[in-house]
Formats: structure tokens, C-alpha cells, sequence
């Protein structure tokens, strides 16, 4: 990493732009373009130099392209870390570079709330047959059977299902777990839960309606948490994984099902998947990011696609967040 490259790379008030935008999460080149205003390719170029210059990364998803900060990466090299710190310092005393990078993440986050009102009415439309959708992908009883043997014969304690859909973790582990807090945005798949499970005590499940992005718990609130085909949701794995981390307490354990890394686009346009399964190496990474010990992951072979398991501890404390939020009862 030649200093000389990387200030010159940063000579651009585009390009301090982008930076700013990666600072706190990966995104997909096309929002990067969409934030800015300006043509895919032209903004192509700009983050090409920045990965010349060793201060963003690309990976490729099937047709989509993302980008992150090297600074956010496990191994960030000392220079790169500071000079997000030095980004952040002149987005403090520079107002008109402040004004620019806040209008920008306003942009995208209204970006995102379009994609995310496309995938609620897709969960919506679709609850009642959301099981059958599901098997398309993956036998749920090879699955079930796998994700049981993986979390052992270990006390689930309380236990967090994050994206409930219809219940069917939340049913599947009822005798086990000494009481289950069933989460899901969508009111139509909390609707379908809620009958699917009304043979269940009523002190034994709680359903309750919440963003996967701001879990509606204090911290250090469960034992287990489960992401059942959900991950692949959040444009940002991180930001889900670290809110987990957070409602863990210490020792608690995280149980992920997912794809294996893909190349089905058709997941993403028409089940408004955002990201295309993961690479072990991708997950483990952002486990051991969010304060986890990672298990090796399981693999099951499905029709189509490969569907892994991984299970991980939290060990690290997190910074502790006001627990102003309603803790699960």
C-alpha cells in the first residue's frame, strides 16, 4: 500500500464520498450510483481506484458487485484504519463535507426503505403458502433434523427466533426452550404464526412484531438466538449479527440456517433475497466480528442449493446499549 497512491485516490470529493458511505456497512455498487446520482459506470471507476489503492475491497454476487471499507475487514491494515478515523474527524469540523455525506446516507436509507416496502408486500402476499415456498429450496425435514443435532442436547433457555415466518422454528423447539420470543416485521406472517401455534401455552410463546436492524429487547436477554433463512435478508449481515450479540448474554448461543454462496439471481428478483447465500469464510468472519466463537459449519446437500448450518457462542461483551427497550417478558 503506496501512500502517494492511496492520497491520491482520496483527491476526489467524490471518492471521500464513497468512503464515507462505507464506513459503516458494504453496499452494492448500484446503490453507491444511486446515492451519488451519477452513471454506474462513472462510479465504477471511482471505486476502482479506491481498490487500487488498497481502501475498499469488491465481491462479486452473482450479477450484483459489493464494496466494503478495507478498514472494516478483520486484517485492516493500520493506515487504512486511519485514515476512516481522519474521515470521520473531517466530517466533524467540515460542514459542508457533513452536510454532503449526511444527505447521502438519507438517500440511501430511503434507498433501502423502497426495497424493504417490496419485500413486506412480497411476505405479505405470500404468507400463507410461505412453507411450501420454502421447500423449494431445501427439504425442511432434513434441515430441522440437522439444525437439532447441531445445537446438541443443551438447554436453550430463552430463546429468540429472529424472522419467525410462520412458526415453524418456534413449534419445533417449544419442549426445549423454556420460553420462545417469536419475532417478524411482517404482521401477515405473525398473523399465520400466531394460529400455527395457538395449541402452544400461552406463557410459553410470545409473538412479537420487530425489525431484525433494531431488535425491540434489552440486552443480555436470551440464551439462543435463531436466524432460520433469514440472513439473506439484510443488505448488511453485520448489522443483524451485532444486534444478536447484543440480546445474548455472555455464553449464549447464535444458530444460523442459510445458503451456501450461489449464483441463482432469480432469489433475489423474484423472492427479494438481498444477498445470494454466504462463503463460509464471509460468515465465520462476521461472527467472530459481532463477538462469536464459530463451530465448523454443516452442509446439506439440497436439489438446487446448499444449505449450511452454523452455530457460534457469544464470548465478547459488546458495548452495552441503554436498555431502554421493552425487555422480552
Amino acid at each position: 500500500m503506496r501512500t502517494e497512491t492511496i492520497f491520491r485516490a482520496l483527491a476526489d470529493p467524490t471518492r471521500l464520498r464513497i468512503m464515507r458511505l462505507l464506513g459503516s456497512m458494504e453496499l452494492a455498487v448500484g446503490e453507491v450510483a444511486q446515492v451519488l446520482g451519477q452513471s454506474q459506470p462513472r462510479v465504477s471507476r471511482h471505486i476502482g481506484i479506491l481498490c487500487d489503492a488498497g481502501l475498499a475491497e469488491r465481491r462479486r454476487e452473482g450479477s450484483w458487485v459489493f464494496l466494503r471499507a478495507c478498514a472494516n475487514t478483520n486484517d485492516a491494515p493500520p493506515l487504512s484504519t486511519a485514515i476512516a478515523d481522519l474521515l470521520v474527524k473531517a466530517e466533524a469540523s467540515d460542514s459542508q463535507f457533513a452536510e454532503e455525506c449526511e444527505l447521502d446516507r438519507r438517500r440511501l436509507a430511503e434507498i433501502r426503505e423502497h426495497r424493504e416496502n417490496e419485500a413486506q408486500a412480497y411476505f405479505s402476499d405470500h404468507a400463507h403458502d410461505w412453507d411450501e415456498l420454502r421447500r423449494m429450496h431445501s427439504s425442511d425435514e432434513a434441515v430441522e433434523k440437522a439444525l437439532t443435532l447441531a445445537l446438541g442436547d443443551m438447554p436453550m433457555g430463552r430463546l429468540l427466533d429472529i424472522g419467525t415466518g410462520t412458526g415453524r422454528m418456534a413449534e419445533l423447539f417449544a419442549e426445549r426452550a423454556e420460553r420462545i420470543v417469536a419475532l417478524d416485521k411482517s404482521l401477515a406472517m405473525l398473523r399465520v404464526a400466531r394460529a400455527k401455534l395457538q395449541h402452544l401455552p400461552a406463557e410459553k410463546v410470545e409473538l412479537v412484531q420487530g425489525d431484525f436492524l433494531s431488535l425491540p429487547f434489552d440486552s443480555a436477554s436470551f440464551d439462543t438466538v435463531l436466524f432460520h433463512q433469514v440472513l439473506h435478508y439484510a443488505p448488511d449481515p453485520l448489522v443483524p449479527l451485532r444486534e444478536a450479540a447484543r440480546v445474548l448474554r455472555p455464553g449464549g448461543r447464535i444458530a444460523i440456517v442459510d445458503f451456501a454462496a450461489h449464483q441463482q439471481e432469480e432469489l433475489r428478483e423474484r423472492f427479494q433475497h438481498a444477498r445470494l447465500g454466504f462463503e463460509d469464510g464471509q460468515l465465520v468472519g462476521a461472527l467472530e466480528q459481532t463477538g462469536f466463537a464459530s463451530e465448523p459449519p454443516r452442509s446439506l446437500e439440497g436439489d438446487t442449493l446448499e444449505v449450511r448450518i452454523w452455530v457460534a457462542r457469544r464470548i465478547d461483551a459488546l458495548g452495552t446499549r441503554e436498555t431502554t427497550r421493552k425487555a422480552a417478558r
